[in-house]
């Protein structure tokens, strides 16, 4: 890499941002400290407690370290620039700011995919699930997902890498590729096609198997009951909320790094630009955590433990929690 050490880009979307960049800090800090927070604690009561130790809440644990990974990407560097005089960033941290989103990005939804599998599996062959889902298939599940978003962006990374950069400039509150590449010296025709094909690795497989998992839940839930029916949406509820989320974001933040955005607000921009990496991982850690009745009653009981929640409380809520579970 032919990049002089003391190179840097002027990240220009922060200067939007300086009339109040000290409120937008508060918020970025709030938000980082959610996110940490709030996937430990999950992480936590999930290890401490073997009832927990099931495959759906081990795939939930891996998308709970990828969002700390994604929104220390982000949020860690973008806390540094609003508070610099000159919105730099140094190249080398530039480069290490789109391997690690870019990654962060694919591994969230090859773990989405993973999860909807998962539920594929209960909710279509539940007396066979421990023989499909035995745990040699799990841990074998797990390393293909943790290294499939790493080696395929680590290929096509492999070409960013060798340009060099006389661009100064981006319009962006952080590092994407597409931008690194446009401030390169000479862009190689065939870069851009590249990404489309990248894109599509990165996607369309995730894409298919979610899709394909939840037709058949579909057609197996159109022949029981209606308590059964809304049983699996309790069961499935968070998992599409959090699969809709991320996908609103991300294809957002693709058709704007692809596309002239030019008619929508630049504030508007700027949100739904860094959406994808601050709000999932403050909202699927409560969505997985209150989702499931098992995990909400250890949270509960580890409130008590700590003295967060009074015992009484705990129990009125645990008792109507029951009730309410056993009803439905």
């Amino acid at each position: 890499m032919e990049n002089a050490t003391t190179l840097t880009f002027t990240m220009t979307a922060y200067a939007t941002l300086e009339e109040h960049k000290h409120v937008f800090f508060i918020l970025f800090f709030l938000l980082y400290v959610a996110a940490l927070f709030l996937n430990l604690l999950l992480v936590t009561v999930i290890h401490q407690n073997k009832q927990l130790h099931q495959p759906m809440n081990i795939f939930t644990c891996m998308l709970c370290f990828n969002e700390i990974c994604g929104s220390s990407a982000l949020l860690l560097p973008a806390m540094s620039i609003l508070l610099s005089k000159t919105h730099e960033i140094a190249v080398n941290s530039c480069i290490s700011q789109v391997y690690f989103l870019h990654t962060y990005a694919t591994s969230e939804f090859s773990i989405l995919a993973l999860m909807s599998y998962d539920r594929f599996v209960a909710i279509c062959y539940p007396l066979h699930y421990h023989t499909i889902m035995t745990p040699s298939k799990v841990t074998k599940l797990i390393v293909l997902v943790g290294l499939y978003p790493f080696s395929t962006f680590a290929c096509f990374f492999a070409v960013t890498l060798r340009l060099s950069f006389c661009g100064r400039v981006i319009p962006k509150l952080y590092c994407v590729n597409m931008e690194l590449v446009k401030n390169a010296c000479f862009i190689p025709p065939y870069i851009s096609t590249l990404g489309l094909v990248l894109l599509f690795v990165m996607v369309v497989p995730q894409l298919v198997m979610i899709i394909f998992s939840y037709v058949q839940i579909l057609r197996v839930t159109k022949k029981v009951s209606k308590a059964s029916q809304v049983k699996t949406l309790k069961t499935c509820g968070p998992h599409l909320c959090s699969i809709f989320n991320f996908s609103i974001a991300s294809f957002f933040e693709i058709f704007q790094n692809r596309f002239n955005m030019s008619n929508v607000a630049i504030e508007a921009r700027m949100f739904l630009s860094v959406y994808f990496a601050i709000i999932p991982p403050v909202m699927n850690p409560v969505l997985y955590g209150l989702g499931t009745y098992l995990v909400r009653v250890h949270i509960i009981n580890l409130c008590v433990k700590y003295k967060i929640l009074p015992s009484k409380i705990a129990k009125r809520i645990v008792a109507m929690d029951h009730f309410t579970s056993n009803k439905q």
